[in-house]
């Protein structure tokens, strides 16, 4: 949006018509102040909701339904229900707000046809794209000590979260601050997408990733960061491309990212049988996650204190150190036993996904999201994702002979399972579905299969023979080319969406004279980003609740950007 197209929006959204009861005339008699109950309830509506900005913005919307007496009469008592009951029925506190959200409509991104494929850049382009990125990331590094990475709030939430999604999420959650926060920030949802405000909180955008907007980015640093971003400077320096200062700065920030994620990130649990074992956490205690005051405090009063190891930042860490050459012990667990215990399947461990918001999917053979740590405390409730579990069969591939995978029949049957589950998932064509996935993307997911399917490649031919006898692998990737080749790269993408299709294209063996609508799109918009780097911040992950909080940075994008064009420059000088 420009100026005068945010200005025409925010002037819509403060002249707006009212005609019904605001959020604000909602909450404010029940929620402003209060004695006794839970006061975190209160605390997150002062602070998320209320806010002078927000509520300049809508306070001229209110919803004609509420002026029934009734019914607005029944939509505060749930809230002082939440307030107030020391074991709240969430169910039935949820029904209200429910039925409002079903009434908005809210649709993923739908990119028209490209118009022309555009022309192929010469490879003079693309190493000087991957030069730009490289030198980007290490200045960043060099600046600040670590490569930051950036949180967002979409308060119009994710489409693919309705009233249904709503209840699940209320009952499934385990911290009473994460429901506040969710049963809060969903009902500010119906407002916010019935108001002239919708299209300055939600403007709309060019390919299927998400822009983020600057005013509400919050840096932070996570080791599931850092070892995405060990990845895009080894590939830098594999590259050639890297000067001999380049490279060496390269190597001393890939140690201090190795270490941030095995050492500094490192927690003990207890694994199914009891066993102890190290883990990594997605949120180490302060200060190394580098927030800053201001917004650490924040994240404690939306109630997001609390964070445990989950398999995702396990896995990436681990296949980090083990590709940078670590030698740190805690690479010698057999960290596939520990995921065996978190594998959902028809006996025990089916009950282990409470959050089901992708529930059209089949978790049989699935790892979920997030690990008890050692106070068993499981804030987010569990949940199951694709492109997680994608990650847990890439480390495993790469530690295979350390954990003895193939020797092993139980560690073996786990990836096996694993695979099934891929496999289904794929050949379903649910993989394809947003709202298959709890974090992710679909063209996210199709990159991410690339990286498996790279390492799953580089494996000698008996061991793939032993873990995939039935072709699973080739199965899924013919699926998951046609996706690429003939809808993502098809449509108008931005650059993120490019360098994704690159990373699976290049990983999974395309002809190079598919790379042109990617390659052309991203050297097109080198310098989107101004002065932040070559190209603008989208989003990479997300978490549909409490609503939609989206990760990523320029920096992101510069990593992306590199591992993509790294791909295509190998396949195009061959």
């Amino acid at each position: 949006m420009n100026f005068h197209q945010i200005a025409g929006a925010a002037c819509r959204a403060l002249m707006a018509r009212k005609d019904g009861p605001s959020l604000y005339e909602v909450c404010d008699p029940v929620l402003s102040k209060y004695g006794g109950g839970d006061h975190h309830l209160g605390k997150f509506y002062r602070t998320a909701l209320g806010n002078p900005a927000l509520r300049a913005l809508l306070r001229r919307t209110g919803l004609a339904e509420l002026r029934d007496g009734e019914r607005l009469a029944g939509l505060q008592q749930a809230l002082i229900r939440a307030r107030d009951d020391a074991s709240p029925n969430w169910d039935a506190i949820g029904r209200p707000v429910a039925a409002l959200l079903d009434t908005i409509e809210l649709k993923h991104p739908n990119p028209p046809a490209a118009s022309a494929a555009g022309r192929m850049p010469e490879i003079a382009e693309i190493e000087a794209a991957i030069r730009s990125c490289g030198a980007h990331l290490l200045r960043s590094f060099s600046r600040n000590g670590f490569i930051p990475t950036y949180a967002a709030f979409n308060l119009i939430g994710d489409p693919d979260c309705g009233g249904r999604e709503l209840l699940m999420a209320l009952s499934g959650l385990n911290s009473r601050g994460y429901k506040n926060s969710t049963l809060l920030f969903n009902l500010a949802r119906v407002f916010i997408a019935r108001s002239p405000a919708r299209a300055l909180i939600n403007p709309p955008w060019r390919g299927i990733a998400e822009p983020m907007w600057e005013p509400v980015q919050i840096r932070h640093r996570s080791a599931y960061y850092d070892a995405f971003f060990t990845e895009a400077l080894l590939s830098f320096t594999e590259t050639g491309l890297a000067s001999p200062d380049q490279t060496n700065a390269a190597r001393r920030a890939i140690a201090d990212m190795v270490e941030f994620c095995v050492v500094t990130s490192k927690e003990e649990v207890r694994a199914r049988d009891g066993a102890p074992f190290h883990v990594v956490t997605a949120l180490p205690p302060a200060p190394h996650p580098r927030f800053s005051r201001f917004f650490a405090q924040i994240k404690q009063d939306l109630g997001f204190g609390i964070y445990v190891p989950d398999c995702d930042t396990t896995a990436c860490s681990f296949s980090a150190a083990t590709q940078a050459g670590s030698t740190d012990p805690i690479l010698e667990q057999p960290l596939i036993d520990f995921y065996a215990g978190y594998q959902v399947g028809g006996g025990s461990n089916q009950p282990r996904v409470t959050v089901p918001l992708n529930d059209n999917i089949d978790y049989d053979g699935g790892i979920v999201t997030w690990i008890d740590n050692l106070a068993g405390e499981r804030p987010f409730g569990n949940d199951l994702d694709p492109t997680l579990n994608l990650d847990v069969l890439e480390v495993s591939f790469r530690n295979l002979a350390r954990w003895k995978v193939i020797e092993t029949p139980r560690r073996l049957d786990t990836v096996q399972r694993i695979i099934g589950f891929q496999k289904r998932l794929t050949l379903s064509g649910a993989f394809s579905n947003p709202r298959s996935h709890i974090y992710y993307l679909p063209e996210l997911y199709c990159a991410y299969f690339g990286r498996c399917y790279a390492a799953f490649m580089a494996l000698p031919p008996a061991a793939r023979r032993k873990i995939d006898p039935d072709g699973a692998f080739e199965l899924i990737r013919g699926k998951v080319l046609g996706y690429v080749e003939n809808e993502l790269i098809a449509a108008e993408m931005n650059v993120l969406d490019a360098a994704l299709a690159l990373i699976a294209l290049g990983h999974l063996g395309a002809s190079p004279s598919s790379f042109t609508p990617a390659l052309h799109c991203i050297i097109s918009h080198i310098g989107e980003g101004g002065r932040h780097g070559p190209f603008k911040a989208y989003e990479w992950n997300k978490m549909k609740t409490p609503t939609r909080i989206l990760v990523g940075g320029p920096e992101v994008t510069s990593a992306f950007v590199l591992m993509g064009l790294a791909l295509a420059r190998r396949a195009l000088t061959s």
